[in-house]
């Protein structure tokens, strides 16, 4: 069996790519092998003292890196509309759906919605639709998003989606990553409906060492089960490094197919990318509708596909 690597990733000097959450991980070690194949690389992240320290560090390994800075909140929805509108790239190649929090207490975003549910779908899907244009003019463009295998956990609630009624974090948290294969599958489905050869696909890093594993405690001062995740992270966890690979293999692989999903190799949790199982309820085509329309009226983000 040929192992995909990093090695493998295909020349892109010309292109464009936006990388949400770049400033670490998954997201950071992405937007570093894009550059270093000739990309032009936008690090869309909600800090900005992370987000150029990020910059500093991708240039700091590969110097002639065309890479830049902007700020991107996901937990508001104004923030997302300010970087779109300030979106100045002639073209848009990639658009690497990225970031997302995991399994934190309770919380609301700006706009209201359950902070799992709005940052890790709705803010992607209101990014999505803005830069849509961009994506349609240009030639070989690609949609990422970067889901989970926790996705098993939960299929989505439709009549709850914010989790209003009871909120369990490790629900929420796959109810969010079937959000965004959901998203995908009806995505595709959309684009090739009116022709379009924008490629809409998914990919998840299995086990990768980020500091996912550790928010949700830290944010409730929780230092003991802090440590322990940490530990355990540190001992199981294949690097960020091998964890974007297929998230990579997505973006730049020849052949990629619309509303695929790709993996690590073993069981799921490391190892080279592969096509990667997933639960049929993500390839539901009428659920993928209600989510699509229960999306465009959260966000007030409706999609110019003719």
């Amino acid at each position: 069996m040929t192992v995909w690597t990093a090695r493998d990733i295909p020349d892109q000097s010309g292109r464009t790519a936006v990388v949400t959450g770049a400033n670490s991980g998954i997201g950071l070690a992405a937007a570093r092998e894009l550059a270093r194949r000739g990309a032009r690389v936008l690090l869309a992240c909600r800090s900005e003292a992370r987000g150029t320290q990020a910059r500093a560090r991708i240039v700091s390994e590969v110097p002639d890196a065309d890479v830049d800075f902007a700020p991107l909140d996901l937990a508001d929805l104004q923030s997302v509309r300010e970087f779109a509108a300030g979106f100045d790239g002639e073209r848009l190649d990639l658009l690497i759906n990225n970031a997302g929090v995991m399994a934190l207490p309770y919380g609301k975003t700006a706009d209201g919605f359950e902070t799992q549910f709005g940052v890790n779908h709705l803010g992607h899907f209101a990014l999505t639709g803005l830069l849509l244009p961009k994506l349609l003019a240009t030639a070989g463009a690609r949609v990422v998003n970067v889901s989970s295998g926790m996705h098993f956990v939960s299929n989505i609630d439709i009549g709850d989606l914010n989790s209003e009624k009871k909120y369990r974090r490790w629900v929420a948290y796959g109810r969010s990553k079937s959000a965004n294969l959901l998203f995908t599958h009806e995505l595709a489905r959309r684009l090739e409906a009116t022709g379009s050869e924008v490629v809409a696909a998914a990919a998840h890093p299995g086990f990768a060492r980020t500091n996912l594993q550790t928010a949700g405690a830290r944010m409730e001062g929780r230092r003991l089960a802090e440590r322990v995740a940490g530990l355990g992270t540190q001992l199981l966890a294949q690097s960020a490094e091998s964890g974007a690979l297929p998230t990579l293999y997505a973006a730049t692989a020849p052949g990629v197919r619309p509303d695929s999903f790709t993996g690590p190799r073993l069981q799921g949790w490391r190892g080279a990318p592969v096509k990667s199982v997933r639960a049929k309820w993500t390839l539901n085509d009428a659920a993928g509708e209600r989510l699509w329309a229960a999306s465009e009226q959260l966000t007030g983000v409706t999609y110019e596909l003719k």
